[in-house]
């Protein structure tokens, strides 16, 4: 019987212990949205890599034949016509592994979530 795999501790961790195909762009989806999200502190969140500042903005995770991209429901309805090529479900989008992945979409995405979490903050403070 083969031991279990030890679960990836870091973002880049989890990059590594990815299927070849998708490590590249993994690479790249991080590289995007860190500098979409400056400040955002990286870290795994069930299981995927997550950013967060204040709250979680976005997670991504590597699958057989996709990349997965988590904004939230309220990002994947904003973004809803510029998504439309792409299968998406009530918080979630699959980028096809075969296809170069919408960069400059996941970067305005991200600044959205970042803007997001900013003004519901906002709501809290006193």
């Amino acid at each position: 019987m083969t031991p279990p795999k030890a679960r990836p501790k870091s973002v880049a961790e989890y990059i590594h212990a990815a299927p070849r195909e998708a490590r590249k762009k993994l690479r790249e989806m991080r590289a995007c949205i860190r500098a979409s999200a400056p400040g955002a502190k990286e870290s795994l969140k069930w299981g995927m890599p997550a950013f967060s500042y204040r709250r979680i903005l976005v997670t991504f995770a590597a699958h057989k034949h996709h990349i997965g991209f988590y904004p939230t429901p309220s990002a994947v309805r904003a973004f809803a016509k510029d998504l439309s090529i792409f299968a998406t479900a009530r918080g979630s989008i699959q980028f096809p592994l075969k296809k170069p992945l919408p960069l400059s979409l996941i970067q305005k995405i991200t600044a959205f979530r970042v803007r997001e979490s900013i003004e519901k903050d906002r709501k809290w403070k006193t």
